[in-house]
């Protein structure tokens, strides 16, 4: 008998729901008497998501943690990596951030950003140049995504749906433009 491969359960987000869901996300913030100074994006999932929620909430002033974990559908590296470009942490001193990503799916990725920013940032408070202790900046964060799986090890503050099922983004739905052939209405 031919062993075959087992497709996992999808979810598929489409666009016109992927904008409800950022207006209730936004509503959730919005009622939990919370408002964000700051929207932090965590890419690439949460970029799309992250302004969406931003726009609905009219906070202007946005920022990324460039972090990669899976690498492909349920495959991922050891652990979470922060990637350049950093943030420039001296605009959250006293800024309550909004970290926005598309899933919490193993909660990984978000538990490291979390954390960075809940333990305090590295910044140069007296302008030596260097990181001395004592020379970290906490920051009042919470965290908001579109989805949270039940094996995540961080419990986001603001879900709009929970799954079990693997999860299709409308802007990661499709495989990477890698030639002319990729656009619309070309046959190779």
């Amino acid at each position: 008998m031919p062993e075959t491969t087992r497709t996992p359960a999808l979810e598929v987000l489409p666009w016109n729901r992927f904008g409800e869901a950022a207006r209730e996300l936004a509503r959730e913030v919005v009622a939990s008497g919370w408002m964000p100074d700051l929207v932090i994006a965590v890419a690439r999932g949460g970029l799309v998501p992250a302004g969406a929620i931003a726009y609905a909430l009219g906070v202007k002033a946005m920022g990324t943690m460039n972090v990669e974990f899976y690498t492909d559908v349920a495959e991922t590296l050891p652990e979470p990596v922060v990637l350049p470009p950093l943030l420039d942490t001296t605009v959250l001193a006293d800024a309550k951030v909004l970290v926005v990503d598309d899933v919490a799916d193993s909660g990984h990725t978000l538990r490291v950003v979390m954390g960075l920013l809940q333990r305090g940032l590295p910044i140069d408070l007296d302008g030596d140049g260097r990181i001395e202790a004592g020379e970290h900046l906490p920051v009042e964060a919470r965290s908001a995504v579109l989805y949270t799986k039940p094996r995540s090890v961080i419990e986001p503050d603001y879900t709009w749906r929970r799954t079990d099922r693997w999860i299709s983004f409308p802007w990661s739905a499709q495989p990477p433009v890698t030639g002319p052939g990729d656009a619309p209405g070309e046959n190779g």
